[in-house]
């Protein structure tokens, strides 16, 4: 018998086809010149599928071309605007006191007799600093595929977030509780500098709280869109960060695997070890993240890290602690030797793998097969999920 979460493996999602329909149309917004100016036939087509109500097959490939239209324009207004680079600095001056508060925080850090690549680790990992980090050390975590740790993501916000709910939430003040803890999370992505990645899993958490008020489905396809179409909005042109699409590759792919957890077994045995459904987690995700963002990792950088499952079971939870324990050395400096520990015995063990031989691949695809390399993937993943028993 199939288990039920894998009856729907996309759910019901209707905000992905918008989500691609924008991107889309930034993609044209960019490349192709429009001499017609694109508000007044936004317009147009809006009135149509305002119109087109009693025909819901027209209507909903109407509102398809509203959004292609809505992302060529947001992109072409975007690429005309002379004041992108003003608003940047506007919006870094909003951020000046939240980045002293940041710099503080690093020289605390640095007074307590963290130094070197301790430092340097500990930085990027709790407060998005990599000025610190040395070309060989970015090349090991590279090598090894833990480059994403030393980026700010959904890893860290996640971390914080279920630190955050463990001392604030109540049932009685749930409401008062969310919303402490996402202003609390937004206050932390103002206070690392608003990275793409970070910005995104900032989103995700906000949507996530409120939905877990009313007790919805809280992390899905439809959450992941919301994200993007939100982001594109106010910054079409981030599309073609390669932050951008590498946070939103992994993401994707690892909310659809996310049915992967329960298993592709029966729901009357289901995974009841805590430590070995927290293993089987950790192979899901790091499996699905590196599905997602390894052909766009070639692409751009032109390796792959065949290590990247067990190097995952070192990172995730050394991330962990090393976020605990910074934590805690800001608040006591006590516990200092055991974070320059966790993060030294971190840098030693990602060392060594690197030295492995084949620890990294070098590759280098065209975009055309990259593409392919997503619709096989996809393909599989259907397939996957349509068939019938185990």
């Amino acid at each position: 018998m199939m288990c039920k979460p894998f009856s729907k493996p996309f759910g019901e999602a209707p905000l992905l086809p918008l989500a691609i329909s924008l991107m889309a149309g930034i993609v044209v917004g960019k490349y192709l010149s429009i001499s017609i100016p694109l508000w007044p036939l936004l317009a147009v087509v809006l009135l149509l599928a305002l119109l087109l109500r009693r025909w819901p097959m027209w209507q909903s490939g109407m509102i398809v071309v509203c959004f292609v239209v809505l992302g060529a324009f947001l992109m072409q207004r975007d690429l005309a605007s002379s004041s992108h680079e003003s608003e940047w600095s506007r919006m870094a001056q909003s951020r000046r006191w939240f980045l002293q508060q940041r710099t503080l925080l690093l020289e605390r850090l640095s007074e307590q007799g963290l130094d070197g690549d301790t430092y340097a680790i500990v930085a990027a990992m709790t407060l998005g600093d990599k000025s610190e980090l040395t070309k060989d050390l970015r090349d090991t975590y590279a090598m090894t595929g833990a480059s994403h740790v030393l980026a700010l993501s959904g890893l860290h916000l996640g971390i914080i977030y279920t630190l955050l709910s463990l001392i604030v939430v109540r049932r009685r003040w749930q409401v008062f509780s969310q919303l402490l803890i996402v202003l609390a999370i937004w206050a932390f992505v103002f206070l690392v500098g608003m990275s793409t990645s970070v910005v995104r899993a900032a989103i995700m958490l906000s949507v996530y709280a409120l939905l877990s008020l009313g007790h919805r489905d809280k992390m899905s396809v439809n959450t992941i869109a919301f994200t993007a179409m939100v982001m594109l909005v106010f910054m079409p042109s981030s599309l073609f960060d390669v932050g951008f699409q590498l946070s939103f590759a992994s993401v994707f792919f690892i909310i659809l695997c996310l049915p992967f957890i329960d298993g592709p077994w029966p729901q009357d045995a289901p995974l009841t070890n805590p430590i070995a459904k927290w293993g089987w987690s950790i192979i899901v995700v790091s499996c699905a993240a590196q599905l997602g963002s390894a052909p766009l990792v070639a692409y751009y950088f032109g390796r792959f890290s065949p290590w990247f499952l067990p190097v995952s079971f070192i990172v995730i939870p050394a991330a962990t602690l090393i976020l605990w324990f910074s934590l805690l050395v800001l608040l006591i400096p006590s516990f200092t030797p055991a974070l320059v520990w966790v993060a030294s015995t971190l840098n030693r063990i990602l060392s060594r793998i690197a030295s492995v031989p084949g620890a990294s691949l070098d590759l280098h695809p065209s975009l055309l097969q990259i593409v392919m390399v997503y619709v096989i993937i996809l393909a599989v993943y259907l397939i996957i999920f349509r068939r019938k028993g185990w």
